[in-house]
């Protein structure tokens, strides 16, 4: 079956990008890996090239685009070639969307140029150490001052990723505290400055996977953040959250399949090179047999990513849609990678090969921007269920 998401500017720079990370990630893609997280230099590099501003508006400095195909494409070829960008997918994907959505006109014009051109790389900060799914149970507040000037913020995130080298942050607070009619009220979003006083980060955590990609804990002792950096309005954050969960769970749902497709490609070229009993591994039935099923299994994602990206791009996604994508894509990826990296034999546990690094990487895709378990529950309300 022929295609169709993508059209020729997609492809030309689909060129552009394999060509870059031909150049500037693969040759230094071990050193990142050893030191758990891309330099921050190399983010400067990927606004050079024009990646962070895709989406902006062209009087910020952006391209004045409005899609995610290529983000689409990016996940693509950072899968293909078994690297990733380090924190800067939150950047782009959970970060813009709540600047575009929420930000004043004199709040874009001091966010989005340095945003477009990796001066100021973003976070968000949403989980806390005792919440986890249950974003109505955060503790972190923010109280206004007396003089009204700006709030104060105190309390702790984690799992916050590009928290090392975010120079501002979407930090979630709570302005209020919850009705007992509803838990969600009452939560607000800030674009907490990281030089702030007060303002400190954690441990930078050692992850199973996504090691190039850094993560932190964060913590908020009396940070004083101006009442001219709450994003949109005090005590709806909640509603803002729920709004974006769609576009990042699409992301997931796209990242995953690319992978899935990546992980097919490896073990195919793995098993053509690898020799056993005078034969080459791919000459067995065995090994027809599992990479055909894990194509068959690749094709039906693809399907289901495209197609999501099709109704994202339309902004006709629903959120049971959103789950059901990222349910199906994530556990696909999971069945094929675990059996691409089977095909290696015991090769395929050594991190030297990216199918182990992508086997690790994969992982987390079940748990974070919602795990499969809260996925389905969604799927199932939507039911009627």
């Amino acid at each position: 079956m022929r295609r169709t998401v993508f059209n020729e500017d997609h492809e030309a720079f689909r060129e552009t990008i394999r060509a870059f990370i031909e150049a500037e990630v693969v040759p230094v893609y071990d050193e990142w890996f050893q030191a758990g997280q891309a330099p921050r230099d190399f983010y400067y590099k990927l606004g050079e090239l024009g990646v962070f501003g895709i989406n902006v508006p062209e009087e910020f400095g952006g391209a004045g685009l409005d899609t995610h195909k290529f983000e689409a494409v990016l996940y693509e070829e950072t899968s293909r070639a078994g690297v990733n960008f380090g924190g800067s997918g939150v950047h782009v994907l959970l970060a813009l969307p709540y600047i575009k959505m929420l930000a004043t006109d004199e709040q874009k014009k001091r966010y989005l140029p340095k945003f477009v051109s990796g001066e100021e790389m973003w976070a968000l900060a949403m989980t806390e150490p005792g919440t986890g799914s249950d974003v109505a149970g955060m503790k972190t507040t923010a109280k206004l001052s007396e003089d009204g000037t700006h709030y104060v913020l105190n309390g702790a995130k984690t799992f916050i990723t590009g928290g090392v080298h975010a120079d501002r942050v979407i930090v979630c607070a709570r302005t209020s505290a919850p009705s007992e009619q509803d838990r969600r009220f009452g939560i607000s979003l800030f674009a907490v400055d990281t030089k702030s006083e007060g303002y400190s980060i954690g441990r930078k955590l050692d992850k199973l996977g996504l090691r190039t990609s850094d993560t932190a804990e964060l913590a908020f002792v009396d940070v004083k953040v101006p009442v001219e950096d709450l994003l949109g309005e005090e005590g709806k954050g909640f509603y803002y959250l729920g709004h974006n969960l769609a576009s990042e769970r699409w992301g997931i749902a796209f990242g995953a399949y690319a992978q899935a497709k990546a992980a097919v490609r490896f073990a195919q070229q793995y098993v053509t090179d690898r020799t056993v009993f005078g034969k080459p591994v791919a000459h067995f039935q065995n090994t027809k047999f599992e990479l055909a099923a894990c194509q068959a299994e690749v094709d039906a994602a693809e399907a289901v990513a495209d197609r999501a990206l099709e109704a994202l791009d339309a902004g006709e996604l629903t959120p049971a849609e959103a789950a059901s994508a990222k349910l199906f894509c994530t556990e696909v990826a999971h069945r094929v990678i675990d059996r691409c990296l089977q095909l290696h034999g015991g090769y395929g546990y050594m991190n030297e090969y990216p199918i182990a690094r992508l086997y690790a990487d994969n992982r987390v895709n079940r748990i974070y921007g919602g795990t499969s378990e809260i996925m389905k529950s969604i799927i199932a309300k939507s039911m009627g269920l």
